[in-house]
């Protein structure tokens, strides 16, 4: 955990990246069965630094480095889980991880279903997602949407300190496999733990801003651009409800629909491609469930369908940007 101080005795901050590292920290005192493993995880300290220190407290029978092979370790993985441990495994990015797509569906997801409930996959996969950093194209995509088509598994999007301290704990009690989508961008983002909370509930999406005139649905790297707009059309006298859908699958229908019949107006920003997305997956959850409740057509704010772009200028512009979803808002509000 960050050692800063912050004035006037206030706690000190903490980044996402610091959180993340306190709840596998945690997890690992409290059940001797979590281990994590992946590329670089061990001395190398986790390609974005979350298990920097863990290989030093806890040693390298449960902080493993794999070989670079997805397929490989998150196959490993499962057969822990089916073992009775508690792995915790960390694909470098969301992108790689389709090298293990055919160990997460075709095992993961399936082996409860396929083996009368004999058999039960309790893995925790964490992997980062998103654009924002110039990584290219390979390093920079967001897919969360294609795993949250998978019966037989939950999806996570942490999008606060909060969230990343505690979401962990949660997916390890799960009995299901759980994917834990870490936004690339977030990792430095800083806030300060709420010493209150002991748990959090993954079935419920979070309205980060209360508001009257639009329902402003999002997750992950998208929510602080969703608060960012929201902050600028509130000088402008539009009222934005920021919803937090935290978890992906399944989705909170009754939050996401409970915050259109207040506003009446949705805007969805989703960081993945606009043909078949998760935004267009809750725009026809609205559709079918809140239809004539709605004084406007739902918006989608999406990133542009070209691979993400290495150049800096053009990878902004392919992005969902605090003005886009600005004038989507605008353009439904009036």
């Amino acid at each position: 955990m960050s050692t800063r101080r912050s004035s006037a005795g206030a706690p000190p901050p903490t980044t996402y990246r610091e959180a993340l590292r306190e709840g596998l920290r945690e997890a690992m005192h409290e059940d001797e069965r979590v281990f994590l493993m992946g590329e670089d995880v061990g001395n190398y300290g986790g390609c974005f630094g979350v298990s920097l220190g863990l290989l030093e407290e806890f040693g390298p029978e449960r902080v493993r480095d794999t070989p670079l092979s997805e397929s490989g370790f998150v196959g490993a993985g499962i057969g822990a889980a089916l073992g009775g441990m508690r792995p915790v495994v960390e694909i470098m990015t969301v992108n790689f991880s389709l090298l293990a797509m055919d160990q997460i569906l075709n095992n993961a997801a399936t082996l409860l279903h396929m083996s009368g409930g004999q058999l039960g996959v309790p893995v925790v996969i964490r992997m980062t997602t998103g654009a924002g950093r110039q990584l290219g194209a390979q390093h920079s995509h967001s897919l969360e949407g294609w795993y949250a088509h998978i019966p037989g598994i939950r999806v996570l999007a942490p999008a606060t300190v909060d969230d990343a301290r505690h979401m962990l704990a949660a997916a390890l009690a799960d009995p299901d496999p759980v994917l834990i989508f870490e936004h690339g961008s977030l990792y430095n983002a800083e806030g300060v733990l709420d010493g209150t909370i002991e748990a959090v509930d993954l079935d419920t999406a979070a309205v980060r801003r209360p508001g009257t005139d639009v329902s402003v649905i999002t997750y992950g790297g998208s929510l602080p651009k969703a608060m960012a707009a929201a902050d600028v059309l509130a000088g402008e006298g539009i009222s934005a409800e920021v919803v937090d859908l935290r978890t992906l699958r399944p989705l909170d229908d009754a939050t996401i629909m409970a915050s259109v019949f207040r506003t009446h107006r949705a805007v969805i920003i989703d960081e993945a491609w606009r043909s078949g997305s998760l935004a267009a997956e809750i725009s026809s959850r609205i559709t079918e469930q809140a239809f004539y409740e709605l004084d406007a057509p739902v918006e989608r704010v999406c990133s542009a369908e070209v691979p993400i772009p290495y150049a800096r200028q053009l990878e902004e512009a392919a992005l969902p940007r605090v003005a886009t979803i600005a004038d989507a808002v605008r353009r439904t509000v009036s």
